[in-house]
C-alpha cells in the first residue's frame, strides 16, 4: 500500500505543479537560477565522463576485433552506435540522477526541514509550482547536455583511436558516417526528454514530502537517486521496445 500511496501522491504532485502559477517576473528568475544550477553546472562532469568513456568504448571495440577480415572502420561505427543509442542518453542520465537529483532533493528537503515551504503556503503561494516547475522547465534544456555528451563521446573515441594506433583517423570517420540512421538521434532525444521529466519530478517528490530532520534529508537524497535510476532504466527498456522494434 505504501508504494501505491507514493505513486498516487506523485501524480497528484505533478497535477498541482501546473496549478496556480507564480507570476512571471518571479518565475523567470527561478528558471534562470535552476538552469545555472542544473544544466550549466553539470556540463563539466558530463564533458569529462563523455570524452573518456567514448575513448574506452573505442579501445574495447578495437581490442576485440582480432580477425583481419573485419574492416577497421567498424571501430568508428560501433563507437557511434554505442554513444548515440545508449551511453549518452542513458548512462549520463543515471549519473545526473546522482548529481542533479541529489541536489534537488536536498535543496527542497532542507526547505521542508527549515519550514520555508510552510511559510510559502501560508503566504498563499503554490509551493509546488514555485519550487518544482522551474526545475522542470530548466531540465527541458537537458537534450542540449546530451548532444554535447554525444559529440564529446565520439571525439574521445577518435582521440583514443588516433593516439592508441588502433586505426587511422580516416577509417574511424568513415565508420562514424557508415549507415547513419537519422531516427537514432530522434530516438535518443525522445528518451532524453522522458529522462529529464523523471530527473525533475522524482527527486522533487522525495524532497517535498520528506519528514524529519537533517538526517532524513540525506536518506531522502539516497532514496530519490535509487528510484530515479530505476525509473530511467525501466523507461529506457520500454521506449527502446516501442521506438526501435
Amino acid at each position: 500500500m505504501t508504494y501505491l500511496h507514493n505513486i498516487g501522491t506523485y501524480f497528484l504532485m505533478i497535477k498541482e505543479m501546473f496549478r496556480k502559477p507564480t507570476k512571471w517576473s518571479v518565475m523567470k528568475r527561478l528558471i534562470f537560477n535552476d538552469i545555472d544550477d542544473l544544466i550549466i553546472g553539470s556540463l563539466g562532469i558530463v564533458a569529462f565522463i563523455s570524452f573518456f568513456v567514448g575513448g574506452v568504448v573505442t579501445i574495447q571495440t578495437a581490442l576485440n576485433i582480432t580477425s583481419p577480415l573485419i574492416p577497421q572502420y567498424l571501430v568508428g561505427f560501433a563507437t557511434r552506435q554505442s554513444v548515440i543509442l545508449e551511453f549518452a542518453p542513458t548512462f549520463i542520465s543515471i549519473i545526473m540522477a546522482g548529481k542533479v537529483g541529489s541536489f534537488i532533493t536536498s535543496s527542497i528537503g532542507t526547505m521542508r526541514v527549515t519550514e520555508q515551504i510552510d511559510a510559502l503556503e501560508v503566504m498563499g503561494i503554490n509551493a509546488l509550482n514555485y519550487l518544482v516547475f522551474p526545475k522542470f522547465i530548466a531540465l527541458m534544456l537537458y537534450p542540449f547536455v546530451i548532444s554535447i555528451a554525444m559529440f564529446l563521446g565520439i571525439v574521445g573515441g577518435l582521440a583514443a583511436c588516433y593516439y592508441g594506433g588502433f586505426s587511422s583517423v580516416e577509417d574511424f570517420i568513415t565508420g562514424v558516417q557508415l549507415d547513419f540512421i537519422p531516427f537514432h538521434i530522434t530516438y535518443a532525444f525522445i528518451k532524453t526528454i522522458v529522462f529529464a521529466f523523471l530527473l525533475a519530478t522524482i527527486p522533487s517528490y522525495y524532497g517535498f514530502y520528506m519528514r524529519g530532520g537533517a538526517l532524513e534529508v540525506g536518506k531522502a537524497s539516497t532514496t530519490s537517486f535509487v528510484w530515479t535510476s530505476v525509473m530511467i532504466i525501466l523507461c529506457n527498456y520500454i521506449l527502446t521496445q516501442l521506438l526501435l522494434s
